[in-house]
């Protein structure tokens, strides 16, 4: 069940921060299977890291203090980013060229933060969530829900963009509609 939330959160908060954001990281990914594969493992890599990560702060952070947990999960989001972007331009130059692309689509994405403040939210519920281990493990679940989207979407990404849709509803419009039909169905499987 966390699995089916997380793909209804990720869907709608994707389609909310689309327009201001400029891109749908999830578009991105539906475009072509590199893309999918290499934004797939980046988000996942992101959302299993900073969940970790999250847990840290969770732990450390005061109460008092819990209006600053944005600005932490922002700060640790990238200080990961410039990890792995470092890391990436150590081990070869040539890898740092071709990954660096899903590293910067991934890093700051609505899927990456939502899961630091869904895990977050869960192990406030439940008290036995309140480790590292399960923070990641939520963390990587939450990746995997991610690819879950980007799959349904890349299904249809290429008949919606087909010269047989009417060009005013080509491309996003019918994306969207897709992506709220799909919305509902899963939603209705709770």
């Amino acid at each position: 069940m966390f699995l089916i939330n997380d793909l209804i959160m990720f869907l709608a908060a994707d389609l909310v921060l689309m327009q201001a954001l400029g891109t749908s990281t999830l578009f991105i990914a539906a475009g072509s299977k590199k893309n999918l594969v290499g934004t797939a493992v980046v988000i996942t890599v992101f959302t299993t890291a900073g969940s970790a990560a999250a847990y840290i702060i969770d732990s450390l952070l005061p109460e008092k203090y819990s209006v600053l947990t944005l600005l932490f999960y922002t700060v640790t989001v990238g200080i990961l980013y410039l990890i792995l972007l470092s890391a990436l331009y150590f081990i070869s130059r040539d890898k740092f060229e071709r990954s660096r692309k899903y590293v910067h689509v991934s890093a700051f994405n609505c899927a990456v933060m939502g899961t630091l403040f869904t895990v977050s939210g869960k192990a406030a519920q439940n008290s036995s969530m309140m480790n590292v281990g399960r923070y990641a493990l939520a963390g990587f679940e939450a990746g995997l829900g991610f690819v879950l989207a980007a799959l349904i979407l890349t299904a249809a990404y290429r008949r919606l963009s087909s010269a047989k849709v009417p060009a005013s509803f080509r491309g996003s419009p019918a994306m969207l509609i897709y992506i709220g039909i799909i919305s509902m169905a899963v939603y209705s499987l709770r």
